[in-house]
């Protein structure tokens, strides 16, 4: 089966895009810490997505499939990378209580904190709505992003709070460059650039893409 074409994001995709991710990341440890009541999720959740979305959108580093099932959102590395971006503009923060919004900007400090003082891609978010799963959509939309990351000489970062995605992620190339504790476990991982600007292999040797691809 063909796969659908990777498409660099509009603001047209951005209905499609916030309701996969809505979707795949409503059992994620991070979401449901931020969000972890059952009925308010979907719309604090929502709100979230689509103000990362609209800080991304314009500098056309949001890659998607399939009409936005599967997405990853890259921060690139000419601004100050805003992992979880809870910054308390009114915009932002009228969408939440005070205490949703303190654990959203806690984490946000917290996770900023730990990344690198160099300059590096971020991938800020990667997700596919659970309709979609199994097909390598996410793999597809990650390496758009890296080999961007590549082709600029620079390294990529990531922070993810499932520890199943810690062995996917080795796996793909990624390596653990540090971790938190609280105020959610989460692991900082970096994929680093070997020789000219290559991808790195994989513990058996094989280029990432061969392994997540």
């Amino acid at each position: 089966m063909t796969t659908p074409e990777i498409t660099i994001a509009t603001s047209a995709d951005r209905d499609a895009v916030v309701g996969s991710l809505v979707a795949a990341f409503v059992k994620d440890p991070v979401l449901r810490y931020l969000f972890p009541d059952e009925d308010t999720y979907p719309r604090y959740a929502a709100a979230f997505f689509g103000h990362l979305f609209d800080k991304r959108v314009h500098r056309s580093s949001i890659w998607t499939i399939g009409g936005g099932a599967s997405v990853a959102i890259w921060e690139p590395p000419a601004e100050p990378p805003t992992p979880g971006d809870g910054s308390p503009d009114s915009g932002f923060a009228a969408h939440f209580p005070a205490d949703v919004l303190a654990r959203v900007q806690g984490y946000d400090r917290a996770v900023h904190a730990a990344l690198p003082a160099l300059p590096f891609w971020y991938l800020g978010v990667l997700g596919t709505h659970p309709d979609s799963a199994g097909r390598g959509w996410g793999r597809a939309v990650m390496r758009a992003g890296l080999d961007r990351a590549a082709a600029d000489g620079l390294p990529a970062i990531l922070e993810t709070s499932n520890p199943a995605n810690v062995e996917l992620y080795r796996r793909a190339g990624w390596e653990v460059v540090d971790s938190l504790s609280e105020p959610v476990p989460t692991w900082i991982m970096r994929q680093p650039l070997v020789g000219n600007g290559k991808c790195p292999r994989s513990a058996d040797g094989r280029r990432w893409r061969e392994v997540i691809g």
